[in-house]
Order: structure tokens, then C-alpha cells, then sequence
């Protein structure tokens, strides 16, 4: 069995999807790892320590593919990527189909078999898989870090002989991962943090970690989280009362995070330009969703925005700005999830498909796309 590591093509993408760490676990398990060169480059891996883990450095992608049975990837590799690859090659990455679907189906098309890591289901066995969440944590933390910086003052309340400082407010909005996160981060760092989420399970979470929760708790609240764990789509009327809560909260933080998104929609509005108008000049936004249209009216992805004085943060690819341990864990997680792959008596490439791992992440397979969420378009 041959495992192949290709660099990225998105020249913003700084992640790589093996380490060395975890090419000496795929050579334990008996494969051969042909990594590109240069492919860690841009998470401070250079080629000798793969080739020091015993990984075959490669010149160029083609040859890292020749005879490849699986090839791991950061973001989905474009169908003209994969010329020559072997039929059937199993590409497993973070597809990022919605709104992709012509990709998605000239994927299919090149006789590869697309995994979407971002599908793993939230079940026990598969904790060690899910890369939302270790992508998230990172992402949470790197905001905090990037909010402080922008703020220009001091996170903790200082005493000092020329008077007190006080403590920087922040509000997270949207409590998965990345939000918890990023309240436990600003907590370590001393601010007095708030938190709103839809979904009332998050509630004792957010006091958990010191945080004062702030939610319009009425009967949609109640109901407002998927038996997967993902937080539903909330009604105009809700949406409506929660923007009236937060609206005056919103106007008395120093600092804001917003941290919602929905699997597949664009991302939910919940800072309009007026509440970023009613922010006092030198507060901060970061906004986790710039990269689906942002939770903030406001934000312009890739930027940071300035209005009346507050800075609108729309970076993309937070976890990428912290490429190292962003790509350690996300390697862990591709580890994982292709050692349920492989055959342990013949040490080969052996997908069961009827493994509810296979069925939630599987986007093609013999030359079609198999998801129907997918199929008709």
C-alpha cells in the first residue's frame, strides 16, 4: 500500500497533511509514504525529517502519486491534480463540497474515490477523527491572540501606583469549539467574558469556565440543537429577540468574537453595521466566519475593516496561521481515520462500506458522486 502527500496548490493554505510523527506510524502499519517536496514547508517540516521518518521524498506531485492507493490532503485537490493517479485512489481531505458541487462531481469523474473529513460523525469512536473540532480549537485560541493584539490595551485588570487598569470585556458569540476556546483563553488572560449560543446545553459549559451566558431562553431555545450536537436554524422571531438582547450588550464590549456557522448555509448575520456603530471607537470584532460571508454585517473577508473606530477582523484560515500544531493534529486525525482503512492481516487498502464511518464521509466512488445530498446537482 503506498500513502501519498501532496503540497497544497492554494498558495494560502500553509498546513500539510502528514508529519513525520505520523509517517512513522503509516510505515508501522506497513505502507510506503512518498511525500512531495517542499509539502511541509509552510508548517517548519522540512523534507529530511520526513525523509528521516522513512517517507520517499518526492520532486514533484506526479511522482509522489505514481501507484498511489490513498493521497492525504489539507483542502480538495482539483480533478487535474490527480492525472495519471491510479483509478480508484482514495483522496481523503477537507472537501468542502457545498457550493462546490462541478468539483466535487469532475472529481468523481477522474475515477477517485473523495473522502470528506469534515462529515465525520460526532460518535465516540470517531473523537480522534474529528477535524472541525481540532481545527476549531485552534482557531478559538488564535483568535483571542489576534483580538489582543488589535485591542492595543491590556486584557487583565492591572493595580498599579498611577491608578487601576480595568479588565478588557469580551463577548464570544457562538458556543461550539472555537468558542469555548475562546473563552477559556480570555479568561487565562484575565478579561471578563460573556457568551451567547442557541443551543441551552452550552449554557453550563460557558459557566463552567467563569463565563457569565447570555440567551433570550424561551421554548425555541430549548429545542434549538441537532442530535448531532450542531446548533438549528433559528426562526426570524428568535433571531429578532436575541438581536435586541445583544444589541445593548454588544455596545458596553471592549472586544467581540463571533464563532456561528451551519454546516453548508451561508453564515448567520448576528452583528448588524448599527451595532458595530453603537461599539465604543477602539473596540475589536474577529469575526471566525469570514470565510462563508461572516456573522457580522460589516466583515470583508480577508480584511480587517475599520467603522467609527472599531476593527472588523475577517481573517481567513485561522488555524493555518498556526500551521505547526494545526497540522500535528490534523495528521493525527487523517492517522486515524485510515488506519479503519486498512486491512490488518493484509496490510492493504481494504474499505468497508458499510462502515458508518465510510457512509457519513464518502463522496464518490466509481466514477459518480454518491452523497445525495450532493447527486442531483
Amino acid at each position: 500500500m503506498r500513502i501519498a502527500v501532496t503540497a497544497e496548490t492554494d498558495k494560502a493554505e500553509p498546513r500539510v497533511a502528514a508529519t513525520p510523527e505520523t509517517v512513522k506510524k503509516f510505515v508501522a502499519l506497513g505502507a510506503d509514504v512518498a511525500v512531495q517536496s517542499g509539502a511541509g514547508a509552510g508548517a517548519g517540516i522540512a523534507d529530511a525529517d520526513y525523509a528521516a521518518a522513512g517517507a520517499a521524498v518526492a520532486p514533484d506531485a506526479a511522482a509522489a502519486l505514481a501507484g498511489a492507493d490513498i493521497l492525504l490532503r489539507v483542502r480538495r485537490p482539483a480533478a487535474a491534480e490527480l492525472a495519471g493517479a491510479r483509478p480508484g485512489l482514495a483522496v481523503i481531505s477537507i472537501m468542502d463540497p457545498f457550493g462546490n458541487e462541478a468539483a466535487l462531481a469532475a472529481l468523481a469523474q477522474s475515477g477517485a474515490t473523495a473522502f470528506a473529513m469534515e462529515f465525520m460523525p460526532r460518535i465516540t469512536r470517531a473523537q480522534s477523527m474529528d477535524v472541525l473540532s481540532s481545527q476549531a480549537n485552534i482557531a478559538g485560541y488564535r483568535a483571542v491572540i489576534d483580538a489582543a493584539a488589535e485591542y492595543g490595551r491590556s486584557f487583565p485588570m492591572m493595580m498599579t501606583a498611577a491608578g487601576t487598569v480595568p479588565a478588557a470585556k469580551v463577548f464570544i458569540m457562538g458556543v461550539g469549539v472555537a468558542g469555548l476556546q475562546a473563552i477559556a483563553t480570555a479568561r487565562r488572560l484575565g478579561a471578563i467574558v460573556t457568551a451567547t449560543d442557541v443551543r441551552p446545553a452550552t449554557k453550563e459549559q460557558v459557566e463552567s469556565l467563569g463565563a457569565k451566558f447570555l440567551a433570550v431562553e424561551n421554548e425555541e431555545f430549548q429545542q434549538a440543537q441537532t442530535a448531532g450536537g450542531y446548533a438549528k436554524e433559528m426562526s426570524k422571531e428568535y433571531q429578532a429577540a436575541q438581536a435586541e438582547l445583544t444589541a445593548s450588550h454588544i455596545a458596553k464590549q471592549d472586544i467581540v468574537i463571533t464563532t456561528a456557522l451551519i454546516p453548508g448555509r451561508p453564515a448567520p448575520r448576528l452583528i448588524s453595521a448599527d451595532m458595530v456603530r453603537a461599539m465604543r471607537p477602539g473596540s475589536v470584532i474577529v469575526d471566525l466566519a469570514a470565510e462563508r460571508g461572516g456573522n457580522c454585517e460589516l466583515t470583508r473577508p480577508g480584511e480587517t475593516a475599520v467603522e467609527n473606530g472599531v476593527k472588523i477582523v475577517g481573517a481567513l484560515n485561522l488555524p493555518g496561521r498556526m500551521a505547526s500544531t494545526a497540522s500535528s493534529l490534523y495528521a493525527r486525525n487523517l492517522l486515524a481515520f485510515v488506519e479503519t482503512l486498512v486491512s490488518k492481516e493484509t496490510k492493504q487498502l481494504a474499505i468497508n462500506w458499510d462502515d458508518e464511518l465510510v457512509k457519513a464521509t464518502a463522496l464518490t466512488r466509481d466514477g459518480a458522486v454518491i452523497d445525495e445530498r450532493f447527486k442531483k446537482a
